[in-house]
């Protein structure tokens, strides 16, 4: 009879860690799975801001003929974001490309006709759009991420997630010197 309890208990206490292993592995699939689905957001709203930049800038051409340069810079970042595969070539090429239109915004000012340009003013509306989307999106991001590492970083946890090859993941950081967006005022002068 005292075997059978002995047997039970050892039987439970097992039952019991194997459950708790197996909440554990969930938990930490469901947090990896809410990084990547953050991250889609990140990259729907990178994509669409890429897919806006080839109409802002013939918006712009005819104005601005002489300034060619900022039109290969905002080419060439766009092929960086094009190649960039993992989330920090992304951000890389997600903070030039920011740069560079950063760039394009202030040569912007000293064309007073484009800046009444209707189809300009439209593209700048939905860039700023995209981009107030971008910021959310990279913070549900980040919220994800330092949820996911906090947890795989913590014991016992961190026995599991070295078990299964769970690494924590990088941050989706803005350089610091594209962090700060230039003011442009389009409205009277």
């Amino acid at each position: 009879m005292k075997g059978n309890k002995v047997i039970l208990i050892v039987v439970g206490i097992v039952l019991l860690a194997i459950g708790w292993f197996v909440i554990k592995y969930n938990g930490f699939v469901q947090k990896e799975e809410a990084m990547e689905s953050s991250w889609a957001q990140i990259d729907n709203q990178l994509q669409r801001r890429f897919d806006l930049i080839p109409n802002l800038i013939e918006a712009t051409k005819g104005y601005m003929a002489h300034e060619e340069q900022i039109f290969t810079h905002l080419a060439d970042a766009r092929a960086k974001y094009g190649d960039a595969a993992t989330v920090e070539e992304q951000a890389a090429a997600s903070d030039e490309l920011t740069s560079a239109l950063g760039r394009l915004l202030v040569i912007v000012e000293s064309y007073p006709d484009l800046k009444a340009n209707q189809q300009f003013t439209q593209l700048m509306d939905e860039l700023a759009g995209t981009e107030n989307r971008l910021a959310v999106a990279r913070q549900d991001y980040n919220n994800a991420v330092q949820s996911f590492n906090s947890e795989i970083r913590t014991f016992p946890s961190s026995m599991i997630a070295g078990m299964f090859g769970f690494e924590r993941k990088s941050y989706f950081e803005v350089d610091g010197d594209t962090s700060q967006v230039p003011t442009v005022d389009f409205g009277g002068e």
